[in-house]
């Protein structure tokens, strides 16, 4: 059997396509979606809540949902993960290959390990926008900094009075992520043509953390199959194999960071806790 090294050694100057889900996070605090994790998100609503129906239909209820569920997103650090990942797209990119990370998380774990050829498929928690289409700071293409909003009013009273406004328009600001009910397409910074591009010329597939349960994974399966490009997922708890896919069920805050240290790609220093200081 092809290990993980040898895989990305053989693609060569080819493009390593790579799709991460929230079990990346799991090291760095976050709680997954699905899975048996008791604090998993999905457990608590949110295919129901986390729409853009109930936002329009309740905005605070929708506002103060959001924060209670993920706002530890925003105080996370990188794990070895996120910092293998980094480092591996450093060494594919040196050797004269491409790269591209695609994740499906809203955290900036990626970007703040060192991740460049990026695509936040599902939005980023780090920013908002306005919920009136084409509104300078609304979709398809418009939204701003969550820094530059301030949510000290409605964290002290949520209330409609004290809802976040669009500095344009005045309509509520809306969290920069796809919604359950909403299309990949819907905005630009989810980048998912890029992802389509992608799916057509990879050299190797490697899943890390997901449970193929939304649109994008089940895609980038089955182009890999279609296109028999080598594939492999790591997680923890994946029992999903083919003869085409080859199952890794190890963390990859484990696996990654030794993947790395066999060819040679460099990662930044972690803690003692193994997240980055």
């Amino acid at each position: 059997m092809t290990t993980l090294s040898e895989a990305l050694e053989a693609a060569g100057s080819g493009l390593v396509l790579v799709i991460t889900g929230a079990g990346v996070s799991v090291a760095s605090g976050i709680p997954t979606f699905r899975g048996d994790d008791p604090d998993a998100i999905w457990k608590r609503d949110v295919t129901e809540l986390g729409t853009y129906r109930y936002f329009r239909q309740d905005p605070v209820g929708s506002w103060s949902w959001y924060l209670s569920r993920f706002e530890t997103v925003l105080t996370a650090r990188p794990n070895a993960a996120h910092e293998a990942l980094a480092g591996l797209e450093r060494w594919q990119l040196a050797r004269g290959g491409d790269f591209l990370l695609v994740t499906q998380n809203i955290d900036t774990l990626h970007e703040d390990a060192g991740s460049k050829r990026l695509v936040k498929v599902h939005g980023s928690a780090d920013r908002v926008r306005c919920a009136r289409d084409g509104c300078r700071y609304g979709a398809p293409s418009g939204s701003l900094p969550r820094s530059e909003i301030d949510l000290d009013a409605f964290l002290r009273d949520p209330s409609a009075a004290n809802l976040p406004r669009c500095p344009e328009c005045g309509d509520v600001l809306r969290q920069h992520v796809l919604w359950f009910d909403e299309y990949y397409q819907g905005h630009t910074d989810y980048q998912f043509g890029r992802v389509g591009e992608a799916l057509e010329r990879m050299a190797l597939l490697l899943f890390v953390g997901t449970s193929f349960s939304v649109g994008v994974t089940e895609m980038a399966l089955r182009s890999a199959m279609l296109w028999k490009t080598p594939t492999f997922s790591v997680d923890p708890s994946s029992t999903l194999a083919s003869s085409r896919l080859t199952s890794l069920a190890v963390r990859s805050e484990e696996l990654l960071p030794a993947v790395c240290q066999r060819l040679g790609a460099p990662t930044r220093g972690l803690d003692s806790a193994g997240l980055r200081p």
